[in-house]
């Protein structure tokens, strides 16, 4: 293979593989500014910690009844998501977990 060939073909990996990562972004939050069930505001850390917490059963659910979804779309941003993903690693044994295991 040339030098002109392996770099055409590092720039075309390059270019699949950047479309592949940006395909994977998050979109606009569809929840944001609207008002819930009960005039309550958007969900914030706490319902973040706690959904985070019961992911497992969440999840479990979602596969068989669209009325419950793993994530809550209308959340205050990123307080809600750091709750969610802290209660997603105090479930599943947090950083530190791996560690104990090899013990």
């Amino acid at each position: 293979m040339t030098r002109s060939a392996a770099r055409r073909t590092a720039t075309v990996v390059a270019v699949v593989v950047l479309l592949a990562v940006s395909a994977c972004a998050a979109g606009p939050n569809p929840g944001v500014d609207t008002s819930t069930i009960g005039g309550a505001g958007p969900y914030g850390f706490w319902w973040g910690l706690w959904q985070g917490m019961i992911l497992p059963v969440t999840f479990v659910v979602s596969l068989f009844t669209d009325s419950v979804s793993v994530y809550e779309v209308h959340n205050t941003g990123n307080w809600y998501d750091f709750g969610f993903v802290l209660g997603i690693s105090m479930v599943f044994g947090g950083p530190f977990g791996a560690s104990r295991a090899r013990r």
